[in-house]
């Protein structure tokens, strides 16, 4: 395989020729720098502004993570947001109150949606949704 196979746009052009989605997207894993009390003090500002990006379209998304047992929520999560860039997401990631307090720091990795599926089924008797 030749370094030109290795780029990351000859990537994305290969997917979609291929016929797959080819989505691309950004996914920003947040983890604690330090106590969970800063955490903590951060979520109500930190899930208004998780709000307000999925009201704006940014957010494809988000969540905590589970340590590997499933029993302990150790302040970790991912959050994945449609951007034009590398530098707009980080640009998004840095507004975050968890970030602009340094109770999180991230890492973004540049994602591409492939393949899967969503159903949703909406009831119109009663209002009722469901997501799977």
């Amino acid at each position: 395989m030749t370094d030109e196979n290795l780029k990351w746009q000859n990537k994305v052009a290969d997917v979609r020729a291929k016929g797959v989605l080819g989505m691309q997207l950004y996914v920003i894993l947040t983890s604690p720098t330090g106590p969970m009390d800063a955490v903590l003090a951060q979520m109500g500002g930190h899930l208004a502004f998780q709000k307000q990006l999925e009201q704006d379209g940014i957010m494809f998304a988000a969540g905590p993570f589970a340590d590997d047992e499933e029993q302990v929520w150790s302040g970790a999560g991912m959050v994945i947001i449609r951007a034009e860039s590398l530098d707009q997401a980080k640009n998004i990631a840095d507004q975050d109150p968890m970030h602009l307090s340094g109770a999180r720091d991230y890492r973004i990795r540049p994602w591409l949606l492939n393949e899967g599926s969503l159903t949703v089924r909406v009831t119109y008797s009663d209002g009722g949704r469901q997501i799977s």
